[in-house]
């Protein structure tokens, strides 16, 4: 760990200058600026205020934050085949995210998953052809390129009318698929 970064990082996140937090702590400015730049180390004691001063424990402070996956390809999807449809998850375990993005694909006359009445919301894109979204008692078409948005207050699915195939992408907030 470097600990000169690590400092750094949490006197900007508590937007502290350096003057600030070199005399909340009792140490000059110049030698605050060395240990950001990894020329001094502290003694203990020293570092003690400085995490101290900014608002954290030792334990915290050495906490190796874990880096999150930001990025995902193929590998990483889950594929879920089902009659008539596929659903692909692009973010593995986004049930734990606010929001969860998927892929459908409907064959011709399929219909998706129902989903039930729900606290949230939702976001479609057509990919490819076109689909029916069949919310309550109300249908709509969405052509290749369209979307729609919808919150989930009805009983709603998608259906593929036409004789090619239909793809989306559906994301869901919070996650339900």
């Amino acid at each position: 760990m470097d600990i000169g970064q690590r400092i750094r990082q949490l006197r900007i996140k508590n937007d502290l200058t350096q003057e600030e937090l070199a005399s909340r702590c009792e140490l000059t400015k110049g030698f605050l600026s060395q240990l950001e730049n990894g020329i001094a180390t502290p003694s203990l004691p020293a570092l003690m205020d400085i995490v101290e001063a900014l608002g954290t424990d030792m334990s915290t402070f050495f906490r190796e934050e874990k880096e999150t996956k930001v990025c995902f390809d193929k590998e990483d999807f889950f594929v879920d085949e089902r009659y008539g449809y596929t659903v692909t998850w692009v973010v593995p375990n986004a049930q734990k995210n606010s929001m969860e993005p998927i892929i459908v694909d409907l064959a011709p006359g399929a219909s998706s998953m129902i989903m039930y009445p729900h606290e949230g919301e939702e976001f479609c894109y057509v990919i490819r052809g076109k689909i029916t979204l069949v919310d309550g008692d109300r249908e709509y078409v969405v052509h290749k390129g369209n979307t729609f948005y919808i919150n989930g207050d009805n009983e709603h699915f998608l259906r593929n009318d036409s004789g090619h195939s239909a793809q989306v992408l559906w994301i869901c907030t919070p996650p339900l698929f």
